[in-house]
């Protein structure tokens, strides 16, 4: 059947349009079934403006030159669908259409019905054909044949509902509904549509897919009933890819007319990367929408077709065919993954002894500590009640002094000790010039400060109770003849309790009980990190600043408690009261340390070279690197600013490698310190040059920085990380500013490798680095989880100079951005390929920025540690986390249960300030 021409004498006969993939489709000798229904507005009313007609015109005497510009479609019509039989230049011959235009015009009874449902069908498909027709002209191009990978790719691809939420999804939708419409008599309104299926987050996508559905449905409305919702919510949860294609195209080609133009990809490109929360790629929607239509309308003909999109969306199995092992490397990880599977064992003996083994092999040197530590608190405490269950004043005041005493050993012992593991600069000499890290888990110290703290608050309700609840109650109830052991402790017999509470001893004990509840409370996760709410006038009782004075108190309290030391009740002679002897060396060791720290700083001036501030509030700061100064890559350093706070010191890792000329640090704002530094800065930098990145920038000019606020640092101070050079195989994990340790890490693996062992650079620096013998690390996987696209801002240069130096692939290299909807989501699906547009084309990622692809959501570790397993057999691979807590939990697990049950070792370690 011929397309019709405008019949000027007749009126305007109808145009009948078919899409190009039809429930049936014909491209050449190929027939590919689509799953996917017809959509289309309804058929157009001719130039004429005559009455929409029926009639199927064969021929037209006018029709001459103008009949190269048409098609023959022929059209085989029931009573519920219109299919495409074929289509042929206008002009042939079909012996076919002849009867069937007879048919429809001559038989009255008959042909009024079915032009009746003809008539129907062809206005959803009028656009359609219209769109097929123009197609027509344009060489034929064979659908895209799926190859098994790109089949699997498709299946994964394009998803608007996961598969587990189509089916028990739909009760949820349902029950949305009623609620949403209860005010409404059942009609659900476009603005409440992202609610009801479930895309709160994603409000303007829904709204988008809203009016695909709806111009395929043909409704014209701003509002659904639940019938209706049932049909869009069918569609939006095919799994069939050719379905889910047609609706993401159809949420594209908002004129409904076949073709996708360059505005209508920079449209959605837009609403995209809204959802995506990509604000980066919003600014650049122009230049890629230019890009897209570059690579797939190479003809220049102002559009594209849904054969295209499909093209791109399935390129991306063959992209990495590569990188995906062959059929032994499946076999070995399908291996491994039922290896991996828990194996309960049903012998309760077996399975405890398994448990015991296995901890004992991950925390032998966390065990000997402890139980060291335990075992010299249970000796001193039982060398004390012995020796008073033998006193005299036992007569009087029972087991209660024995229990007071003894608790009062232990505190001298953890007074003592918990100075210890905030000895930064001496755990730092042990860490880097002795063989003790190999026994002693210097990464805990500041656990074990923590442990002690609970240690010593038990000893201080203990020995406090005791003595104000029994001792002293005992001694007033005594009668005289026993009371007379007393008298050469107490005195005279009191008759008031408060003359115990009122004296030295009492005050002081107080005194200190209350100081040190303050100081517990306010180094509570709770009130350090400001996640309690407080009335606005209590504001200041939590945050960072809060835990820092109110430690200060400790003062104070060693003050008091070598006083009271000296004021025993029941000691006379000076070389038993021992208080003292416990605290000597212990104070003595910090208070060198401080003044170390005040003299070190002092001395070691640094000179500010460069600030930036980024997006997510990140503050860098570049600055000369001290005579001497000499750290590995891992370690962190404390920063003050007189500007901000004198008397405030605060830790940041070391960004700069130590071949670099210069220091670095990254610093967020997360408190009220950093807020006052940022701003302080802010005040001085300008908005970047062209070129630059950051939101402001300011640089050192001939040396000369009198603007800049004066900063000093202290440091450098051992941290886990700087020990990864003992492995061969490192393993770093970051998330958001945590990335800090693992960023210089990175530039001097390529630093030592590529020069050798050493870090190159300055003497310092090389003096600094591990020589080749000592220098394992031959691989390294570095992962960088963030939220922010802005993020990947802050070490842009470092990681394209990173990539551009890496010509042997030592280090792989992962970003992944969370913000963005997984691989699969068809929210994130014109992202993934435009990302593989212009990594392929400019070799720069559209997320990062950078020359390091980033993924979507967040990684499966378990699949992380499974690839590391199955590469990196009978190794030692180290584990380096930096982040939140709430990922260490599931890091250290992994890491064990691969131990366990692989050949490869995972050794996690985890950055603590």
């Amino acid at each position: 059947m011929q397309s019709p021409e405008t019949d000027h004498g007749d009126g305007a006969r109808t145009e009948l349009l078919q899409r190009y993939h039809s429930d049936t489709e014909i491209m050449g000798s190929e027939t590919a079934a689509y799953s996917g229904p017809l959509s289309g507005p309804l058929n157009k009313r001719g130039a004429g403006g005559g009455r929409k007609s029926p009639r199927f015109n064969l021929s037209d005497p006018r029709a001459t030159a103008d009949d190269e510009a048409y098609v023959e479609i022929t059209l085989d019509v029931c009573d519920d669908s219109v299919a495409v039989r074929s289509v042929k230049a206008a002009g042939t011959a079909d012996s076919e259409l002849t009867p069937l235009a007879k048919v429809l015009e001559k038989t009255s009874s008959f042909g009024s019905s079915v032009v009746q449902t003809a008539s129907s069908r062809i206005k959803q498909v009028s656009q359609e054909l219209k769109r097929f027709a123009s197609f027509s002209k344009r060489p034929n191009q064979a659908r895209l044949e799926r190859t098994k990978s790109a089949a699997a790719h498709a299946l994964k691809g394009l998803k608007f509902i996961s598969k587990a939420d189509c089916g028990a999804g739909w009760l949820v939708v349902e029950k949305r509904f009623d609620q949403l419409t209860a005010a409404t008599n059942g009609l659900l309104n476009r603005s409440h549509f992202c609610e009801c299926i479930g895309m709160n987050q994603s409000k303007e996508f829904a709204g988008e897919l809203f009016d695909a559905l709806a111009r395929r449905g043909n409704i014209m409305s701003d509002s659904i009933n639940k019938t209706q919702l049932k049909e869009f919510w069918d569609q939006i949860s095919d799994q069939s890819f050719d379905s889910r294609l047609q609706t993401f195209f159809d949420m594209v080609d908002k004129d409904a007319d076949g073709r996708i133009t360059e505005a209508e990809v920079k449209e959605i490109i837009t609403l995209s990367a809204s959802a995506n929360k990509l604000s980066n790629i919003q600014k650049q929607a122009d230049e890629y929408a230019a890009l897209i239509m570059e690579e797939l309308d190479p003809d220049h003909v102002g559009y594209i077709l849904i054969e295209n999109l499909e093209m791109l969306l399935l390129q991306a199995p063959n992209q990495t065919a590569a990188r995906v092992g062959g059929g032994e490397s499946r076999n070995l990880s399908q291996m491994l993954s039922q290896k991996l599977k828990p194996m309960p064992e049903l012998n309760p003996l077996r399975r405890w002894y398994g448990d015991a083994k296995y901890f004992l092999q991950d925390n032998w040197q966390r065990v000997w500590v402890m139980a060291l530590w335990i075992g010299a608190m249970l000796g001193l405490f039982a060398w004390k009640f012995v020796q008073y269950r033998n006193r005299e004043a036992y007569n009087v005041m029972g087991h209660c002094v024995c229990m007071a005493k003894g608790a009062a050993e232990t505190l001298k012992l953890n007074m003592a000790l918990i100075l210890l593991p905030v000895c930064r600069n001496t755990i730092t000499w042990l860490r880097n010039k002795t063989k003790l890290g190999v026994a002693v888990p210097f990464d805990d110290n500041l656990n074990f400060h923590k442990v002690i703290a609970v240690a010593i608050g038990i000893g201080v309700v203990i020995h406090a109770t005791y003595h104000l609840s029994c001792d002293f109650p005992r001694l007033l109830r005594a009668s005289p003849a026993k009371y007379m052991q007393m008298v050469q402790y107490f005195g005279k017999q009191p008759s008031s309790y408060w003359h115990f509470v009122m004296s030295f001893e009492g005050i002081s004990g107080v005194v200190m009980v209350v100081l040190m509840a303050i100081a517990f409370t306010l180094a509570s996760p709770l009130f350090r990190r400001g996640r309690v709410n407080l009335p606005k006038v209590l504001k200041k009782l939590s945050g960072f600043n809060a835990f820092w004075y109110s430690h200060h108190l400790f003062v104070i309290v060693y003050s008091l408690l070598i006083a009271h030391g000296f004021k025993l009740y029941l000691t006379h002679k000076w070389y038993k009261k021992t208080t003292w002897m416990y605290l000597a060396v212990p104070i003595t060791l910090y208070a060198s340390e401080r003044l170390i720290r005040a003299f070190r700083s002092s001395i070691k001036p640094v000179k500010i070279l460069k600030v930036a501030v980024y997006p997510g509030n990140v503050l860098t700061l570049h600055m000369s690197k001290p005579q001497g100064f000499r750290y590995k890559s891992g370690q962190y350093m404390f920063v003050n600013c007189a500007a901000v706070s004198p008397f405030e010191w605060h830790p940041f890792s070391i960004t700069s490698a130590p071949g670099d000329d210069y220091l670095s640090v990254h610093i967020r704002t997360l408190g009220d310190w950093t807020r006052q530094l940022r701003s302080v800065f802010s005040e001085v930098c300008q908005p970047p040059p062209t070129g630059k990145s950051g939101l402001l920038r300011a640089d050192c000019i001939q040396g000369e920085n009198p603007n800049f606020p004066r900063v000093l640092i202290d440091g450098p101070y051992g941290a886990p990380a700087q020990d990864y050079k003992k492995y061969e195989v490192v393993l770093l994990v970051g998330l958001g500013i945590g990335a800090t340790p693992m960023i210089s890490i990175v530039k001097d693996i390529v630093n030592n490798i590529k020069g050798g062992g050493n870090g190159g650079g300055s003497s310092s620096s090389r003096s600094s680095s591990s020589s080749s013998s000592s220098f394992r690390t031959r691989r390294a996987y570095f992962y960088w989880v963030t939220r922010e696209q802005g993020s990947f801002d802050w070490f842009k240069g470092i990681m394209n100079e990173v990539a551009a130096m890496d010509q042997g692939e030592i280090i792989e290299m992962h970003n992944y951005c969370t913000s963005v909807y997984e691989e699969g989501d068809a929210r994130s699906a014109l992202i993934a390929m435009l990302q593989s547009l212009n990594h392929a084309k400019h070799g720069v990622d559209v997320v990062s920025g950078t020359r390091v692809k980033t993924h979507f959501a967040k990684p499966n570790w378990r699949s992380v540690y499974k690839h590391i397993a199955l590469n990196h057999t009978n190794a030692r691979v180290g584990v380096f986390y930096c982040g939140a807590p709430a990922l260490t939990k599931e890091l250290r697990q992994l890491a064990l249960d691969f131990s366990h049950r692989t050949s490869t070792k995972f050794e996690f370690h985890k950055e603590n300030f």
